[in-house]
């Protein structure tokens, strides 16, 4: 395999990890950043581009990391927050009006934001094209009766996040959630990332695709742990609050479509590459050339568990702070203060303050999983391996 970038001495580990992902693991294309107190110390791409090509994956390769990027969304309103523009505990209405509607007076900024408002799921799908108009979307979670009495449980707001924070964000901004983060997270930083990706990157995209782990890893263990039969259940039946939530776009769009890749729906379609997600966490919880995203009241914040205990939606106990997945048996991060975000398929981003570590990985290979791909784990495994 021919694996190109750097590592630093003492990182070694994690390179090894990476090759043994396309040997072992049904790897086709792929990067991985990680960067300690700061500075960059791993930074790995191999394979091809497109899931499906044989053009050699670049340098500058990015790719659409699902709900990776949810990470980077949620920094925003806890960034609005940081700045005195948005109250976490005020109700969503005072900022957005017409979200008041049928039972929703009382669902507060944090609640939508920790996945606890109870807008998991549309009683009426909405089409691609509608998902991606930026009017529709907050048209129809404004008007949607939540499913369960908001801010008393939690379940995984799959889709319609991309609506619920992005409308937030443009009430009290004016700007859309990609404008906002190109302007205040991206630019600063020089990271690689987007919500909808502007025409000329297009070219840098590769094509993501289904792709089918082998069995069995080189020493004959088997890599993936079968589900069990309450998530298989919750995932086959139609009518599930799971299928339901992650199909509140329908039919289920063409993600490799330029008009996809140029919307701004934050829950499923950030492009990044690995430096760019590693980046924008290791700016979370420390200095990065001079730039720091969040204060240390506001780290406090992104990891304090609001929610734990069995999910609504993913069928297993999950853990989550404001808009961030927690370390814990669905999600396993590096440490018990990790926090971040995986992205149904394959792609991470997440940081730990203790170690001073932050990671992105990104593939274009979408093995089946939503929150523990083996190739990711194995990565972790290995940066824990090299502290």
């Amino acid at each position: 395999m021919d694996v190109r970038g750097t590592v630093a001495p003492g990182f070694e580990a994690v390179r090894d990890a990476f090759v043994r992902n396309f040997e072992q693991r049904g790897e086709r294309g792929a990067a991985v950043a990680v960067y300690r107190h700061g500075r960059k110390v791993v930074d790995l791409w191999a394979g091809t581009r497109d899931v499906d090509g044989t053009e050699p994956w670049a340098v500058d390769t990015t790719q659409i990391v699902r709900s990776a990027g949810k990470g980077v969304a949620a920094a925003v309103p806890l960034l609005l927050h940081q700045r005195g523009q948005v109250d976490l505990d005020a109700p969503v209405g005072t900022y957005w009006p017409e979200f008041k509607a049928n039972g929703k007076e009382r669902v507060l900024v944090r609640h939508l934001v920790a996945h606890r408002a109870g807008l998991a799921a549309l009683d009426t799908p909405l089409t691609p094209e509608e998902a991606a108009d930026g009017v529709s979307g907050p048209r129809a979670v404004a008007a949607q009766r939540p499913q369960w009495e908001p801010g008393t449980d939690h379940g995984y707001h799959a889709q319609t996040y991309s609506w619920l924070v992005g409308e937030l964000v443009r009430r009290v901004t004016g700007r859309t959630i990609g404008r906002w983060v190109a302007e205040e997270i991206a630019r600063p930083l020089g990271l690689d990332f987007w919500f909808g990706l502007p025409e000329d990157e297009a070219h840098r995209v590769g094509r993501i695709g289904p792709v089918e782990p082998p069995a069995v890893d080189g020493n004959g263990g088997t890599l993936r742990m079968r589900p069990k039969r309450n998530v298989v259940e919750a995932y086959a039946d139609p009518g599930s609050l799971t299928r339901r939530a992650f199909g509140a776009i329908d039919p289920f769009p063409d993600e490799n479509a330029p008009a996809y890749r140029a919307a701004e729906l934050p829950a499923s379609n950030g492009v990044a590459t690995a430096r760019g997600l590693a980046r924008c966490y290791a700016a979370m919880i420390g200095e990065v050339d001079g730039h720091r995203l969040f204060a240390p009241a506001t780290l406090t914040l992104a990891r304090t568990e609001e929610s734990a205990g069995p999910d609504r939606v993913l069928v297993v106990s999950t853990r989550f702070g404001l808009g961030y997945m927690l370390h814990g048996s669905a999600a396993p991060l590096l440490a018990p203060g990790s926090f971040g975000h995986p992205g149904r398929g394959g792609s991470l981003g997440f940081a730990d303050p203790e170690s001073g570590i932050a990671l992105g990985y990104v593939t274009n290979g979408l093995q089946k999983g939503v929150t523990a791909d083996p190739r990711s784990q194995a990565l972790v495994r290995a940066v824990r391996s090299a502290l």
